[in-house]
């Protein structure tokens, strides 16, 4: 497997399918001097190998301070308990989607065939946009509804550029999984208008330029609301 990737000044890729575990989201780490965050935890057996890369970059985990959750899937949330249990790290999701983190529910474990472990979420967002100061790093907080009721995403400026992590921008947009498919286009939309230098995906890797970041989101922007 993948170790780590540094896509840019203060953050790293360090987990994922290729880098940790064949159900693993793509979790990023945000390095802010002492405050270390990561966004997404991996859907749980990688969580040691997501460790493991991080002690590789030379950082060390018992930094870890903040877990943020985009939102109540398996494949994001799995690791959330141990680094809670571990690191005593908080974790950081959206009002709407933590009761399923903490009690297991609707997470989508069983199409994984991996045990969720519940979590609680010690910091629930219930504002639009919130701001999170993590040492010299400040990530805004966005809510984004349409894959899930709760779905947030983030971004932040980095050496002159503007980094947005979108994570599950592609969907699926599944009812039955909790989508909310009249705010799928008005959520894209909001991800494309951010016009982001570089879009840090859940699954489908790094894209490198603001054109590369627009004609991804549009494609899923034309597909589903058409009219925005």
């Amino acid at each position: 497997m993948k170790s780590a990737e540094k896509i840019c000044e203060h953050i790293y890729l360090v987990g994922g399918s290729e880098s940790s575990h064949p159900a693993d989201c793509s979790v990023y780490l945000i390095e802010g001097g002492d405050e270390l965050t990561l966004i997404d935890s991996g859907a749980g057996p990688g969580i040691s190998a997501i460790v493991r890369n991080i002690r590789a970059l030379g950082l060390s985990p018992e930094k870890i301070s903040l877990v943020i959750s985009t939102h109540a899937h398996i494949d994001h949330i799995g690791g959330n308990a141990f680094l809670n249990r571990e690191f005593g790290c908080d974790i950081f999701a959206h009002e709407l989607d933590a009761d399923r983190i903490e009690s297991g529910e609707m997470v989508g474990a069983e199409f994984y065939g991996v045990a969720y472990d519940p979590c609680p979420v010690a910091q629930k967002m219930v504002e639009p946009e919130v701001k999170l100061i993590r040492g010299s790093i400040t990530l805004t907080a966005i809510h984004i509804p349409g894959h899930t009721p709760g779905s947030i995403a983030l971004w932040t400026e980095v050496g002159g550029k503007r980094v947005l992590f979108g994570q599950d921008v592609h969907g699926p947009y599944v009812p039955d999984w909790g989508a909310v498919m009249s705010q799928v286009g008005p959520s894209l939309k909001k991800m494309r208008d951010l016009d982001a230098d570089i879009l840090c995906e859940g699954h489908f890797g790094i894209f490198d330029s603001k054109k590369a970041v627009r004609d991804y989101i549009d494609q899923f922007l034309v597909r589903y609301s058409p009219r925005l």
